[in-house]
């Protein structure tokens, strides 16, 4: 049985199939999704990892940003999240840090407006002074049956959204960051493996890897590291935003573990990251994809 919110217990286990549904905008609702993702395993309790610590986490309010600003809260660290326009969503994700005994600040805009991205940077210093922490991860996709159905606004809204954004906020957020803070950046297997029916999601998902490798060799003299995580499929609410309802049934039964994750297997990944545990790594990529076996 799983709980409203999302939880997860050690007796339970995760989802294996879907029903059919379809959300007809992007982002998707997560509060509209059979079954729920599931954000948080409960008997995770955190040891002070990012104790007082910041982080600003795109795309916050549900899915992996969701998963991630719990897992930090529970690790002592306050937390701004940034999303569109998914209010219940973002007041869900706001009161679970809260009664974790953390801030969360919750600031909606669009990521892929430049002067949006220095406004989150402005509010977080004005509402804490300080942050240690960026997690790039807000993103979408569109399924087209081929690169003809592509249109210029879809390619041009898929890379504002998926890496301009990510330039504009690390662009924003550098000047303040100091040594020791980390950047962390969401990409997808699908930069290593292609996607037939998201051309364009994954060439952005592939700047992404680039950009943190490229970012890290630059940030370092600072004292700041640049890494990323590549997740396989995840029952996220782009989801049943992204493609057709028919697709959802076996959703991640592609992969070795015969499944999709669930949004807070992905956040350890990005707790390592984000905390002195990882202090000698930078530019690298976590595959947390369910057993695909990645080349490059």
């Amino acid at each position: 049985m799983y709980h409203h919110f999302g939880y997860v217990k050690k007796c339970e286990t995760v989802p294996v199939t879907y029903p059919p549904q379809f959300q007809p905008q992007q982002p998707g609702i997560e509060s509209l999704m059979i079954p729920r993702p599931i954000s948080e395993n409960s008997y995770y309790t955190g040891s002070n990892k990012l104790l007082n610590k910041t982080a600003i986490i795109t795309g916050g309010d549900s899915g992996i940003g969701r998963a991630v600003a719990i897992s930090f809260a529970k690790e002592g660290a306050d937390v701004v999240i940034v999303y569109l326009n998914e209010h219940g969503d973002a007041f869900e994700t706001k009161d679970r840090v809260n009664q974790l005994g953390r801030q969360c600040l919750t600031i909606a805009g669009d990521i892929g407006d430049e002067e949006f991205c220095h406004y989150v940077v402005q509010n977080t210093m004005d509402a804490f002074g300080h942050f240690e922490i960026l997690v790039n991860n807000a993103g979408e996709a569109h399924s087209q049956a081929s690169i003809s159905d592509i249109s210029v606004m879809q390619l041009k809204r898929t890379f504002q959204t998926n890496i301009f954004s990510y330039f504009y906020l690390t662009q924003a957020a550098i000047p303040y960051l100091k040594k020791g803070s980390s950047i962390i950046n969401t990409t997808s297997i699908a930069a290593y493996t292609g996607h037939e029916y998201a051309i364009d999601y994954a060439a952005s998902k592939g700047a992404i890897v680039s950009f943190t490798r490229s970012l890290a060799l630059s940030a370092i003299n600072q004292g700041i590291r640049v890494n990323g995580v590549a997740p396989g499929p995840v029952w996220t609410p782009l989801i049943p935003s992204s493609g057709p309802p028919e697709t959802y049934a076996t959703f991640g039964s592609d992969t070795p573990m015969k499944r999709a994750a669930q949004p807070f297997e992905l956040a350890p990944a990005y707790v390592y990251l984000a905390s002195d545990d990882s202090s000698y790594v930078t530019g690298q990529i976590l595959h947390v994809n369910g057993g695909i076996i990645i080349n490059g």
